[in-house]
C-alpha cells in the first residue's frame, strides 16, 4: 500500500504539480512546510493548490505556489456548479503530479476527477472500491500524535521526496504591518475567545475573569481581541467586551483578513486561545501560544509545540460519542475545569518583556 521511493524518481521532472487541500486557516498553516519542500524539489515545475478562501490567503502569505484554485468549503456558500466549473479547468490542465495530504473523501474524489498522471495520497484507513480509481500511490501515516505538519512531510518522505528544513516564511504585507501598528501596541496579548464550534470554547466568564484581573494587575498591559465575522462569534465577542468594560481592551473589527491578523499577532507578545487556526498562525510567526484544549483523538497533531508554547488540556468525555452529553447546552464542561487562576499563572509567566 506505500508509496515507494520511485514516485520521486519518476515523477521529478514534472512540469505541473498540484495539491488538493481546500482545508481552513489552520490547516493551511501546517500545509506550508510541505508545500516549501515540493517547492525545492521540484523547482522546474509549476506549483498549484486547490484552497479554501481563507487557506488562499494564507498560502498568498507565503508565496510558494504559483496558482491557486479557490473552492468554498462552507456548506452555505458551496455551489456544485462552481465545484464542477473548477474541476473542468483543473482537468485541463493535465497536471503530471497530484497531491492529497488528507482522507477527506471529497478531496479523494477530486483528485480521481482532475486525473493527474501521478497521484499520491495519504492512505484513509478505510476500504472503498473507488480509492483506487482515486489514487494509485498510496503512504501510510502511523504516528498520530506528532505535528500536523509533520504528518503531511511524512508523505512526502514516504514517497521518495527529499527532505529539507521546515519552514513556514509568512511575509505579512507593508500595508497591513501600518494597520497594525496604528490599532495595536507593541507587546500586547492577544486572546482568541472563539473556535469553530462552542465545544473547543473556554467558558466566556473565564475568559472574563482573566482579562478583568490581567488588567487590574499591570497598567502598562494591553489586551487584544478579535474574531471572525461569524455572528455566533460576534455575539460572545460583543457579551465579552461588555462585560470586561475596560480601556486597554482593544476589540478589532469582525473578521480581518489574514494579513491583517498576521500582522496584529506579530505585534503581540502571547497568543492566548481556544483550539482554532490562529494558534497556529501564531506558532507559525514566532508569537508564544498558550492554547485550551480539550483531549480529542488527533488533538496532539493539532496542539503547538513545548516549549516555548503551553498547552492547558482537559480530558474530555463527550469524543466519539454520536450524541455528545456537552453539544445540547453548547458548553464544554470539560473546559470549564481549567481554572482561571491556573491559565493567569500560566500567562504572567509567559508575558515577555516589553522593553523595545
Amino acid at each position: 500500500m506505500n508509496a515507494n521511493a520511485e514516485f520521486y524518481a519518476v515523477t521529478r521532472a514534472a512540469r505541473r504539480v498540484l495539491v488538493i487541500d481546500p482545508g481552513m486557516l489552520g490547516d493551511a498553516v501546517h500545509l506550508l512546510p510541505a508545500l516549501h519542500d515540493l517547492r525545492r524539489q521540484y523547482p522546474q515545475a509549476e506549483l498549484h493548490t486547490v484552497s479554501s478562501p481563507v487557506g488562499a490567503q494564507v498560502l498568498e502569505l507565503a508565496g510558494c505556489v504559483d496558482h491557486q484554485w479557490v473552492l468554498e468549503q462552507a456548506s452555505e456558500r458551496r455551489s456544485l456548479v462552481d465545484q464542477l466549473r473548477v474541476l473542468r479547468a483543473l482537468r485541463r490542465q493535465q497536471f503530471d503530479v497530484s497531491i492529497n495530504f488528507g482522507d477527506n473523501e471529497r478531496n479523494l474524489i477530486y483528485a480521481g476527477l482532475i486525473g493527474a498522471r501521478h497521484r499520491l495520497g495519504r492512505w484513509p484507513g478505510r476500504q472503498h472500491w473507488w480509492l483506487r480509481w482515486c489514487i494509485e500511490h498510496w503512504v501510510h501515516v502511523d504516528d498520530l500524535a506528532s505535528p500536523a505538519f509533520e504528518q503531511r512531510r511524512r508523505i512526502l518522505a514516504g514517497a521518495g521526496i527529499p527532505l529539507g528544513t521546515v519552514r513556514f516564511d509568512l511575509a505579512i504585507p507593508a500595508a497591513a504591518v501600518v494597520r497594525a501598528a496604528a490599532a495595536v501596541p507593541n507587546h500586547a496579548v492577544h486572546f482568541s475567545i472563539n473556535a469553530s464550534s462552542p465545544l473547543k470554547e473556554w467558558p466566556l466568564e473565564h475568559w472574563v475573569t482573566v482579562a478583568r484581573e490581567l488588567l487590574a494587575a499591570d497598567p502598562a498591559l494591553c489586551l487584544v481581541a478579535t474574531g471572525s465575522a461569524s455572528p455566533r462569534e460576534q455575539e460572545r465577542l460583543e457579551r465579552f467586551t461588555a462585560e470586561v468594560r475596560h480601556p486597554r481592551l482593544i476589540v478589532l473589527p469582525a473578521g480581518p483578513t489574514v494579513a491583517d491578523l498576521a500582522a496584529v499577532l506579530q505585534r503581540c507578545c502571547l497568543h492566548v486561545g481556544a483550539d482554532s487556526g490562529v494558534i497556529h498562525l501564531a506558532a507559525a510567526l514566532g508569537t508564544r501560544v498558550l492554547a485550551l484544549f480539550r483531549e480529542y483523538t488527533d488533538a496532539a497533531a493539532w496542539m503547538p509545540e513545548s516549549p516555548p508554547h503551553r498547552v492547558l488540556s482537559a480530558p474530555c468525555r463527550c469524543v466519539n460519542q454520536a450524541q455528545a452529553p456537552c453539544a445540547a447546552q453548547g458548553r464544554a464542561e470539560c473546559l470549564a475545569g481549567i481554572a482561571p487562576g491556573l491559565v493567569l499563572e500560566n500567562i504572567r509567566g509567559m508575558i515577555c518583556s516589553r522593553e523595545t
